[in-house]
């Protein structure tokens, strides 16, 4: 029976936002303006900025190095054999020069520099682009701190090292900080994009957490996330990680600081007095996003949620805001962390803080603020050195306990909302949740 329920409910509201995304053509001509956008007007900056003239990304079919991947054109879903890309600044010339040492070119933006009929050998055609450009910095994607920095494989680095000529050898540097940049920076273009997927993810979590899919002492969580799953599916999206779905309620066995993170459990039926919690994000147009928003289940004769939840939620508001206030250029992730946690605390709260950037990965590279199980603050290797940048996106995730005397426990009030840090300072990309979900949704006398 929950099954067919469920059946139901997703047919016959499938078409929600359908009006909002895009056919695959139109996708990939607005994903080629984005690219070719950041290739002609951010990048040449970022080199400017980290001291990189020349930037070098090698990667090889199935094996793509993870910056390479968000560089090529809509119609490339992977490399090709394998493909190197060459960007080369020359400041003081103001010129710029996209090349492939490719049999093709990548999309319109980067031209193919190597013709195999007069040069059979790959790699001395790259050479000879050095050569004739003589740059002072060589930047190869190798680094110890961040993954996505990281995509050049041990082939392709001594392939490249062993035919370089011996007095470009110094010259080669981790292109670590123009990778991050490259991947954490968002354009305006991509923010005004940005704010319509954020206001999809809303709109689907609306939707999951209503008597349209959820049925009180039916539905269970497993149901609500394979919806979600499908939701998204049948919408022409994908999203980068399964939707979690859980409960929290009184008299139930589960307490514990790690629920919801590792002994989440599953198949819970959904039933009236819940507290339910969704972790749930999409992909569209090469972005992410990434929420975690709260619904109650209705008792019968309840018109809204119980006072605790409702002071409840606003601690978690605050939790944010103490966060989002300290969000300053140039400071580090655990340096925001520090501070943020003691103001949450002076407040009285009990805060969690594990706040991560987002963009053109879920979990993205940039500058880390906490992480669940690290709330004294997070190694080099998970960023914590690494600067706040304006024009860059975060997922503010994070989380309060309260005591709830009327369930004899503890529970976790569990937030996450997509917001921008820009040159003004910090704001929510499409808003966030400062009033629970109720299920079923309350109608007025009228029925509206």
């Amino acid at each position: 029976m929950t099954k067919f329920f469920i059946i139901i409910t997703y047919c016959a509201f499938l078409s929600t936002n359908a009006q909002q995304i895009l056919p695959e053509v139109e996708r990939a001509r607005v994903v080629d303006e984005i690219l070719a956008e950041r290739f002609d007007t951010l990048l040449p900056k970022l080199m400017d900025d980290t001291g990189i003239d020349m930037w070098i990304v090698i990667s090889r079919e199935y094996n793509e190095d993870p910056v390479l991947r968000t560089m090529l054109p809509a119609t490339w879903l992977n490399a090709r054999r394998r493909t190197i890309l060459l960007f080369f600044r020359d400041a003081a010339e103001n010129t710029f020069e996209k090349l492939a040492v490719a049999r093709y070119n990548v999309g319109e933006n980067i031209k193919s520099a190597w013709d195999k009929e007069k040069e059979p050998d790959q790699w001395k055609r790259l050479m000879q682009l050095i050569e004739i450009r003589n740059p002072n910095k060589i930047g190869l994607n190798f680094s110890k701190d961040f993954n996505i920095a990281d995509g050049l494989d041990k082939t392709d680095y001594d392939a490249f090292m062993e035919h370089l000529p011996k007095k470009f050898r110094a010259k080669v540097v981790t292109a670590e900080p123009l990778a991050v940049r490259w991947i954490e920076t968002r354009t305006a273009r991509e923010m005004i994009i940005y704010n319509q997927l954020v206001d999809i993810t809303h709109d689907i979590i609306a939707e999951a957490f209503s008597e349209k899919v959820i049925t009180p002492g039916i539905t269970t969580t497993t149901e609500v996330e394979w919806w979600m799953r499908q939701k998204v599916t049948d919408m022409g999206l994908k999203t980068w990680f399964h939707p979690t779905v859980d409960v929290q309620r009184a008299h139930n066995a589960v307490n514990g600081n790690l629920y919801g993170f590792s002994d989440r459990p599953e198949d819970m039926v959904i039933m009236p007095g819940d507290l339910v919690h969704c972790d749930f994000g999409i992909s569209y147009l090469r972005l992410n996003t990434d929420c975690q928003e709260l619904a109650y289940v209705l008792k019968p004769g309840e018109k809204e949620a119980p006072e605790f939840l409702r002071e409840g939620l606003k601690a978690g508001n605050q939790v944010q805001d103490f966060l989002t206030q300290n969000m300053k250029k140039g400071s580090s992730g655990n340096e925001i962390l520090a501070k943020s946690l003691q103001e949450s605390k002076a407040a009285g709260l009990r805060p969690a803080i594990y706040t991560h950037p987002l963009g053109l990965y879920g979990h993205s590279a940039g500058t880390t603020i906490g992480m669940w199980d690290s709330q004294n603050g997070v190694r080099a290797d998970d960023g914590e050195r690494y600067p706040l940048n304006p024009n860059t996106v975060y997922a503010i995730e994070l989380n309060t306990t309260i005591t709830v005397p009327e369930w004899k426990k503890d529970i976790r009030i569990m937030l996450e909302e997509a917001g921008l840090y820009g040159e003004q300072g910090f704001r929510y990309i499409n808003g966030r949740q400062t009033e629970l979900f109720l299920i079923p949704r309350i109608k007025s006398a009228l029925g509206e």
